[in-house]
């Protein structure tokens, strides 16, 4: 019996117990009165289903890990396992192949003794299969019988299916927790391991990035220095993508707030928005080969000798282009939440509408516009694919726009592709950039949510 057989059965089971339960909750409710009850039928229902499954599936998912350990201890135990070698690497191998035969995944065997212990891991299988179905249907329905016992007028059934809707919204919420604390351990272990090779202030503040002259022997004290990283960073994703999205973010966030009509707003709004989807590989391509090319002709027709086809103005251009939904939407919502009793006033008292947008509508809205920046920056200083694809992989300390250079993002990208060793200072250089990264987007997005809770305004 398959797993999603079993899980249908109780499933099925689960479904009877609603029914059952509602009708029994029902009939009571009738006998009694609905103000002499305490919960509603279909709240008994649900009582009754969540014992019935709830229990069977915790069941079920001990068994699982279980069962390999039956199954294989079954295995050893028929005559066909005892021409097994001894030694503990050889027979997993043989056992591990005769379970992928017996289970579908694999067509035929290598090693004879494989092929032996086939049917008794399929006969092994299907007994301990069946044998947890039978126990969880036992169960679930020994659970289900329970619950419904206790199915009566004052019994508080919402109160206990509310406590166990609200744990499984705990656990939710935890699951995405330890995730993002497993998340950070792993960069914080490896990142210790690079510093225990790499000097983090030479890190931190080292001007040479060559993390191929270290791979090749040439030592790891200059190396690894990851300013140039940060300023490509900088330079590009908060600097000149934030000089394109903030002011066209905003002004086209007031057009659509107070000059378009309802018509217009309403087509070009998602128009606007489209941007925001466009993958980031697209934007790549427009990059390289119609922004950063166009450059490269505007900066030579301008006496600029050494402009690069990969330049981080190119990069930062088409990066801010893909911001400018971030920027306006945020900056929409801010302004559209702004109480029209206020632009109102400010006309009464001969204020014009440029006036009124200046001195009332973005004040007001500054906290709204500020944590869309914010975040805006977070989201491209992250960027990878149109940094590779427009602004190169050279390491440059420049001010030069018309200059290559890279990212902290494009550097790990390409320190992790490929085989490599994971005991090499070059390999474990990736996880403390990637530490570095997450600490400035945490700052920022930590300051986003400080100056929007701090100047926050809440209009009736």
């Amino acid at each position: 019996m398959t797993g999603v057989m079993i899980v249908l059965i109780i499933g099925a089971l689960g479904v009877i117990g609603w029914i059952i339960a509602r009708a029994r909750a029902t009939r009571l409710q009738a006998e009694v009165g609905r103000l002499a009850t305490n919960s509603r039928p279909t709240q008994h229902g649900w009582y009754v289903a969540l014992w019935t499954m709830l229990p069977a599936f915790a069941f079920l998912a001990v068994w699982a890990n279980v069962m390999p350990a039956l199954i294989a201890d079954s295995v050893l135990a028929t005559p066909a396992a005892q021409s097994l070698p001894t030694d503990d690497f050889s027979r997993n191998a043989i056992l591990a192949e005769a379970q992928s035969i017996a289970t579908g995944s694999q067509a035929a065997a290598f090693n004879p003794q494989a092929t032996e212990l086939v049917e008794p891991y399929r006969v092994a299988t299907t007994r301990y299969s069946t044998m947890g179905a039978i126990l969880a249907a036992i169960l679930a329905f020994a659970c289900g019988a329970y619950a419904l016992s206790r199915v009566r007028p004052a019994f508080t059934a919402r109160h206990r299916v509310e406590k166990v809707v609200m744990w499984s919204l705990l656990g939710a919420s935890l699951i995405a927790i330890v995730t993002t604390a497993g998340i950070v351990a792993s960069l914080v272990f490896e990142s210790m391991r690079f510093f225990s090779m790499v000097n983090p202030f030479n890190f931190l503040f080292g001007l040479n990035w060559s993390p191929q002259s270290a791979a090749m022997g040439y030592g790891n004290e200059d190396a690894f220095g990851a300013v140039p990283l940060f300023w490509g960073t900088i330079f590009i994703g908060a600097i000149i993508a934030m000089i394109v999205a903030i002011p066209l973010g905003l002004m086209s966030a007031i057009y659509l707030t107070q000059y378009a009509r309802p018509t217009t707003r309403k087509w070009m709004k998602p128009i606007l928005e489209v941007l925001a989807g466009v993958p980031t590989v697209v934007y790549g391509y427009f990059a390289a080969l119609t922004v950063a090319p166009a450059l490269r002709s505007l900066a030579v027709s301008l006496g600029i000798s050494n402009a690069s086809s990969e330049s981080a103005l190119a990069a930062g251009l088409v990066m801010g282009i893909m911001i400018i939904p971030f920027v306006s939407s945020m900056a929409d919502d801010s302004i559209a939440a702004v109480p029209q009793s206020m632009r109102d006033g400010s006309l009464a008292m001969g204020a014009t509408t440029s006036e009124t947008i200046r001195k009332v509508l973005i004040p007001a809205a500054l906290p709204g516009v500020v944590g869309g920046v914010l975040l805006a920056v977070s989201r491209a200083i992250g960027e990878t694919m149109i940094v590779v694809m427009a602004a190169g992989l050279a390491a440059n300390l420049t001010l030069n726009p018309f200059s290559s250079v890279t990212t902290v993002t494009t550097q790990m990208v390409q320190l992790l592709t490929g085989d490599q060793e994971f005991d090499s200072a070059k390999t474990l250089a990736a996880f403390a950039l990637g530490l570095v990264l997450f600490v400035v987007t945490l700052l920022l997005n930590i300051v986003a949510l400080r100056v929007v809770k701090k100047y926050r305004e809440a209009y009736e």
